[in-house]
């Protein structure tokens, strides 16, 4: 009996160890035939926690970064009160009229020179001294004089100017003629002395204004710190530098003009000259040929 039961246990043991060796095995053999497997999805990734978070936020970023000057003409202008905002259209008031003096005068003696030309070549080649004053452009300094000139020899009659020789009228009448000629020149000449000598002083009283602003800037904070002062002592350094750019052009135009002017008048002078002597010469010849009809 013992050995029997002893037998029925061991066959228990082995039906159970067969029993569950069963579903282990079958896992574990590929299937048969020509299925293949089935595709494993890809396991997803972890969600996003809190962590992660700030430290995608914490990257730096490369981001082009603007500057806005705070002591620019810019800030100057908004930022300044009624006084710098005037000496800033004074000094560019200045700076626009000396401009324009200079290019117009330029120009003015271009012309000059090109109707020197004319004069010397169409002038003394005509048989007289009215048919070289027509060959002559309209508006021209030199046909002015010697209009002047001829104007002078014809109409030399009355009480008080027949006690003048015809010499002196002429010359008189030519001389006058030549210094509104220069005159005309030295138009503008003033506007451009004046502010080079006074731009400087101009820009200089913005730059003290600028000062005095600073000044007051650290006595009202208390703290001589440097977006207090920073501020008033650019403007004050714009108004030193705007004077300068504004003064050495006009400085500089002057003389320039002044030297071309005295070449210019050089050759008015010489072609007044000529026509005196011209026109002296046809005087005299015209009364020296009514003397002798009257004697005749």
């Amino acid at each position: 009996m013992k050995t029997q039961s002893r037998a029925n246990l061991v066959a228990g043991l082995l039906l159970a160890l067969v029993t569950f060796a069963m579903p282990v095995s079958g896992q574990n053999t590929p299937p048969t035939g020509g299925a293949s497997p089935p595709a494993v999805a890809p396991a997803e990734a972890p969600p996003a926690t809190a962590d992660t978070a700030p430290a995608a936020a914490l990257e730096p970023v490369a981001t082009k970064e603007t500057v806005d000057n705070p002591y620019g003409l810019d800030a100057l202008w908004k930022g300044g009160d009624f006084v710098a905002r005037a000496t800033l259209i004074i000094l560019a008031i200045m700076s626009m009229g000396s401009w324009y003096i200079l290019i117009t005068k330029v120009v003015d003696q271009v012309k000059l020179n090109g109707q020197a030309k004319d004069a010397r070549a169409k002038f003394w080649k005509a048989a007289s001294v009215q048919a070289g004053t027509n060959s002559l452009k309209e508006g021209s300094p030199f046909r002015f004089i010697a209009e002047s000139a001829t104007k002078a020899s014809d109409h030399h009659e009355g009480a008080l100017l027949e006690q003048i020789d015809l010499n002196s009228w002429v010359t008189m009448s030519i001389q006058r003629s030549v210094d509104k000629v220069q005159s005309r020149l030295q138009d503008g000449l003033a506007f451009l002395a004046t502010v080079g000598s006074t731009a400087p002083f101009v820009g200089l009283f913005g730059t003290v204004w600028g000062i005095y602003n600073a000044l007051t800037a650290i006595g009202v904070a208390g703290q001589a710190s440097i977006d207090k002062v920073a501020g008033p002592v650019g403007e004050a350094l714009i108004m030193t530098a705007f004077g300068l750019f504004v003064a050495v052009p006009a400085v500089l135009g002057y003389n320039f003009l002044v030297r071309r002017n005295k070449s210019a008048m050089e050759e008015v002078r010489s072609f007044s000259a000529d026509l005196h002597s011209v026109v002296i010469s046809g005087a005299m010849s015209k009364a020296s040929a009514a003397n002798i009809k009257k004697v005749g």
